[in-house]
């Protein structure tokens, strides 16, 4: 289906749209992390990506993708409005994040990469604290052995 905006307006309402920090997901692995009492994080910290979160003295980047921005192969739907462009932008957003991650990992960090869909569930939040506990031993762990 063709978009009923012309191009102009829809760049000025795109442009318009902010960001809110990703407040449910990124609040949902805060949550994660108090509750486990893991401590030596950081939020947002300038490093290529601009991982959500960031565990400096173990290397890890950690990256709370959401659904729909970032083209989750088991939620994402294309929308039916403008599906040229949702269908373009997803996919850069998807080589973007692969670029990221491969420039941290050549950088020797850990990254770990969690949907918005597996912070929704008891079960999922177990397995993404159980992937991130694993990480932060094996990063600890390998630091110590230096």
């Amino acid at each position: 289906m063709p978009d009923w905006l012309s191009r102009e307006q829809r760049s000025h309402n795109m442009a318009s749209i902010r960001s809110k920090g990703n407040a449910s997901t990124e609040g949902a692995f805060l949550r994660i992390l108090r509750a486990a009492r893991i401590s030596g994080w950081r939020r947002h910290l300038d490093i290529p990506g601009r991982p959500d979160f960031v565990f400096p003295s173990q290397r890890i980047a950690v990256f709370v993708d959401g659904c729909f921005w970032h083209g989750c192969p088991q939620c994402y739907k294309l929308p039916k409005d403008n599906r040229t462009y949702w269908r373009k932008k997803v996919e850069s957003n998807r080589a973007r994040d692969k670029r990221n991650t491969r420039r941290l990992r050549t950088k020797h960090w850990t990254v770990l990469r969690f949907w918005e869909h597996s912070l929704e569930t008891d079960q999922g939040r177990n397995q993404v604290l159980t992937k991130l506990l694993k990480a932060i031993c094996a990063r600890t762990k390998d630091k110590s052995h230096r």
